[in-house]
């Protein structure tokens, strides 16, 4: 299985929220979501069947694994590893989750501005145009720490505008951007209910 290349507000539209995985368009009238705010298919107009708890489970966990463009394999690996450092450190579960996701290569550099999307920022790692401490780096998944910094050689490739403010757990200035400390739970999308996931998975 590769990754998806499918319409990507298809995506929006069956969970039912904004995924904001088409870079300026997710933020305009145009959206897909705006547009049509129904699931896809010829039955999507019609009465949402109510969801079971598996269901719930089931449609968060894809939320969030198509929020971050992950396949199941990696998302299955990254709660293993959560599950890990929780029983080592003695944290939450859910948080150490949100944190492997966020801090993701990819995430940092489209959190940080210099990407208008997940999928743009993942394409100008793997093409070399991102530094990773001064080095180029060509590995999206890779785990950003406090102190690292991430830098575009070309300010040509940042988008023109922004459309959410930088995290308050990262510093940004013109085309770089760094992690000063791990991000708190309030600092994380509130649209994730990760206690679903890790029930999803705790089957």
């Amino acid at each position: 299985m590769g990754r998806y290349t499918g319409p990507k507000e298809r995506l929006s539209r069956r969970e039912g929220v904004n995924l904001n995985l088409k870079g300026a368009r997710s933020f305009s009238d145009k959206a897909g979501i705006k547009r049509k705010p129904f699931p896809p298919g010829q039955h999507g107009n019609q009465r949402r069947a109510r969801l079971s708890n598996y269901g719930l489970q089931l449609r968060e966990k894809q939320k969030v694994k198509r929020t971050y463009g992950l396949r199941e394999r990696q998302f299955k690996n990254l709660y293993i590893e959560a599950d890990r450092r929780s029983k080592v450190n003695s944290t939450d579960k859910g948080l150490e989750l949100l944190r492997l996701l966020e801090l993701r290569f990819d995430n940092v550099l489209y959190l940080g501005g210099l990407a208008p999307s997940r999928a743009a920022a993942r394409q100008y790692i793997v093409h070399g145009h991102v530094l990773l401490n001064g080095k180029k780096f060509t590995v999206p998944s890779q785990e950003i720490r406090d102190g690292d910094s991430v830098e575009l050689k070309s300010a040509k490739l940042a988008p023109a505008e922004k459309f959410f403010a930088v995290p308050q757990w990262m510093e940004s200035k013109d085309n770089k951007v760094m992690v000063s400390r791990l991000p708190i739970r309030d600092e994380i999308d509130e649209g994730i209910r990760e206690n679903l996931i890790i029930e999803y998975y705790s089957r």
